[in-house]
């Protein structure tokens, strides 16, 4: 997954996102900071959300099923995975996986997720806080594994 693959996706949904929150054009545009018209362009799918605009739906929608469908459990965790290029230190708490992750790996307190949906990999401690995310091959996230286990 990459950035215009997120902007496609979230574009194409911008309208079922609205309607699951009860929104009109006029309200969601005014949420998202744009004009009622761009989004009727938007949602008409002749135009793309953006990424800026991608990031916002992502961070003011995150509890949207629609985007968990679409994205995963944690939308903005996919988000913040491609803004940074990755991440690397000890972040918030997750869900720990219930839903649209598959465990790969599990040693001492930490183990290793690889989401069905977005397809990224991400480690976790065993109170669910998340480590490492990345979207490149699992051998990154593994050598992540296994710097944080000592091995």
């Amino acid at each position: 997954m990459n950035k215009e693959i997120v902007i496609d996706l979230i574009s194409k949904n911008v309208r079922l996102i609205r309607l699951e929150k009860g929104y009109s054009q006029e309200r969601m545009g005014t949420v998202l900071g744009i004009s009622k018209k761009t989004l009727v362009q938007v949602e008409k799918e002749r135009t793309s959300i953006g990424w800026t605009n991608a990031v916002v739906v992502c961070a003011l929608f995150k509890d949207s099923q629609i985007l968990k469908h679409i994205l995963g459990e944690e939308p903005f965790e996919v988000i913040e995975t491609l803004a940074h290029d990755g991440m690397n230190t000890p972040k918030e708490k997750t869900l720990g996986g219930i839903i649209f992750w598959n465990e790969i790996a599990k040693k001492g307190r930490f183990r290793v997720q690889h989401n069905v949906v977005s397809k990224h990999f991400r480690v976790l401690d065993d109170s669910d806080y998340h480590w490492y995310s990345t979207f490149e091959e699992k051998e990154e996230v593994m050598n992540r594994f296994h710097e944080l286990t000592n091995e």
